[in-house]
């Protein structure tokens, strides 16, 4: 059969409700890393709040430089041996028309370019929880920049960039199963096998120092998560969109109820901590599924996330890995769960017209998604630990032993996250430091 004809009129126009509609899943995106910080922030112990809150901050500004500088043209310039992107018109986002669209979508190349780096703005973030209490700031701003340059831009360019071996092997990853949550996983594993455990890993108290600060990063997460899922399709004019909202809603719920039945039957309660973290294992395990599988199939991929992962953040016990805010529980058996339960769940009825074993499609997709996410999780896992070895040797990669003990945020920052010097009240005051006005007096006598 000949090729069709595109004619001039049925070239796609920059439509403006899409336009829009992406800026704002943009800014949601966005939302999702200052949301990650309390997250994280209020996971740890106090004298680490500042340090980790940082963590996530200083990825803002540096994967954003990059991003400009020569990220967006190696994770989606043109295909390089199915490895790399590369266009040098992008090079510093500077030959770019501000009505060019990307590619047959209708919204200017800017604005995915912008959407996009937010996700590349958040996943190196979700390495540093797994990191807590023991690493130096400024390593871990050099780990950064290596690791985005050598494992996430390349990475991108696999699963979502035309011609990457993943893209053209057919796996579905609607919004980042095996380019943000596998890698991020992975990543994290092979830097704590390198840089070791916590002073006290096994035989102190490390218990969260804030629960309420865990449950409004959650929920800033869960929020900003409808940006991440909704918006990756780049618009709504078919549903696609609209389903995968809806799925990501469903399986949340259904991953946050899924973690407290584990939690309830093998601990004997219903915690705080792991109702925001099942919902977190289930907008991981949504993230590359939610375009393939029907509201249905959501609940069974949230209900199986949310059981597996609160299985899973025990083996670093058993196993003897200080992860240490469950980032490879969380998200690394998330993941993998959602990408490969598109093999058996996949409708053939979202996204695209590819079927799983349960909807009459047999296991190629299954076996697809295996190699897609065992080829991620192997590169990222031996690149992000030879990174971490190679930054170790040089300048260091952890602070010293007194600097773990007495605090990082003082060590690293010069500050601490509460001021308890006020504690007790006027007992506490001095006159110098702390004048007493007439009318305070009076009631001191009194």
């Amino acid at each position: 059969m000949a090729p069709a004809i595109t004619l001039a009129a049925d070239a796609p126009t920059l439509s403006a409700a899409n336009t829009g509609f992406m800026l704002i899943c943009s800014a949601l995106v966005m939302l999702m890393t200052p949301g990650l910080a309390f997250f994280y922030g209020g996971m740890v112990r106090v004298k680490s709040t500042l340090n980790m809150l940082m963590m996530s901050f200083i990825s803002l500004g540096i994967v954003t430089v990059l991003w400009v500088l020569y990220g967006f043209s190696v994770a989606f310039g043109d295909d390089k041996g199915s490895l790399v992107g590369w266009n040098s018109d992008w090079l510093g986002l500077s030959d770019i028309g501000l009505t060019e669209l990307w590619g047959t979508t209708t919204i200017p190349l800017f604005v995915f370019s912008a959407f996009q780096l937010m996700f590349a703005i958040l996943t190196p973030a979700l390495i540093s929880g797994a990191l807590a209490d023991r690493v130096k700031f400024s390593a871990w701003a050099l780990f950064i920049t290596l690791w985005v340059t050598v494992v996430y831009f390349p990475v991108a360019h696999w699963v979502w960039g035309e011609g990457g071996w993943a893209f053209d092997l057919g796996v579905i990853d609607f919004a980042g199963g095996t380019a943000v949550h596998i890698n991020a996983g992975a990543a994290a594993l092979g830097v704590i096998l390198v840089i070791g455990k916590r002073i006290g890993f096994k035989k102190d108290p490390m218990r969260p120092h804030s629960l309420p600060l865990v449950m409004l990063g959650a929920g800033l997460l869960w929020f900003g998560w409808f940006g991440f899922n909704a918006g990756s399709w780049l618009g709504n004019d078919d549903g696609v969109g609209a389903l995968m909202f809806v799925n990501t809603q469903v399986a949340t719920g259904a991953a946050v109820l899924g973690w407290l039945a584990y939690e309830k039957i093998r601990h004997g309660a219903f915690t705080t901590l792991g109702a925001a973290s099942g919902a977190v294992s289930g907008l991981v395990a949504i993230t590359p599924a939610g375009g393939a599988v029907s509201p249905l199939g959501a609940i069974a991929v949230g209900l199986i996330a949310g059981v597996l992962c609160a299985m899973a953040v025990g083996l670093k016990y058993k196993l003897g890995y200080d992860d240490s805010l469950d980032v490879v529980g969380v998200h690394l058996v998330g993941g993998v769960i959602g990408s490969l339960l598109i093999g058996f769940f996949a409708t053939g009825k979202g996204q695209s017209d590819v079927a799983g074993l349960f909807y009459g499609g047999g296991l190629d997709q299954f076996w697809k998604q295996c190699a897609g996410v065992f080829g991620v999780l192997a590169y990222s896992l031996v690149a992000s630990a030879v990174l971490a070895l190679l930054i170790h040797k040089t300048i260091g990669m952890r602070v010293s032993e007194d600097e773990e003990v007495a605090g990082i945020d003082q060590a690293e920052h010069a500050e601490t996250a509460y001021d308890f010097s006020g504690a007790g009240g006027g007992a506490a005051r001095t006159p110098a430091s702390s004048p007493v006005t007439p009318a305070e007096s009076k009631k001191v006598d009194a």
